[in-house]
């Protein structure tokens, strides 16, 4: 595959994500229930991470340079979160517990950042995946904070994040030295090792 498909993968794969964030926010309500300054604060800063967990996520493809597989990784990992999610939501119909609307099942919230975090530490080790987990998971601490979900909707939000990001992100290995290549030449099979010193 060529580094212009790849690249023109992961735009369209970017593209898409914004339409699924943007889709996503839209099904957001405003709060029935009156919040304390406390709950405000949280929610307010789990809002502000559902947004930033993401572009972190991406930025992270950019920063190691890895030839655009990582931001491909990233937008289908986070597509089918969004896509599981929401159609969960639909679903099940949910009441959430402070009554505003039926989309409480599973937490959008709550998968959203687990997927970003889960992304980051398969792609990029656990150095980089301990703090991107403790930042999902008070993602999710606000969403029960701020009564919009149960711990039930918050622990599958995560088990969603987890498992979409983990089906779709390889481990990054900026260390690869060893190199197999194969094709023919004059119609006569060939074996390529290569080295990197």
């Amino acid at each position: 595959m060529s580094n212009i498909t790849i690249v023109q993968k992961s735009m369209c794969g970017f593209r898409a994500i914004v339409v699924l964030l943007f889709l996503s926010l839209s099904l957001t309500y405003g709060q029935v229930v009156p919040l304390t300054s406390s709950q405000k604060t949280h929610k307010i800063a789990g809002d502000v991470l559902r947004g930033a967990m993401p572009a972190l996520a991406l930025g992270s493809t950019f920063i190691w340079k890895d030839g655009q597989k990582g931001t491909y990784q990233f937008s289908k990992a986070l597509a089918g979160t969004i896509a599981l999610t929401y159609g969960l939501k639909l679903a099940t119909n949910k009441e959430r517990p402070n009554g505003e609307n039926n989309n409480s099942f599973p937490s959008g919230h709550t998968s959203v950042a687990f997927a970003s975090a889960a992304f980051v530490q398969k792609r990029y080790g656990w150095e980089f995946g301990i703090p991107a987990y403790l930042l999902a998971g008070y993602v999710g601490y606000t969403r029960i904070e701020a009564n919009k979900h149960d711990g039930v909707d918050v622990l599958a939000g995560a088990a969603i994040g987890v498992g979409i990001s983990y089906l779709f992100t390889k481990r990054y290995d900026e260390e690869k030295k060893l190199g197999i290549s194969s094709g023919f030449i004059e119609g006569t099979p060939i074996l390529g090792l290569t080295y990197k010193f």
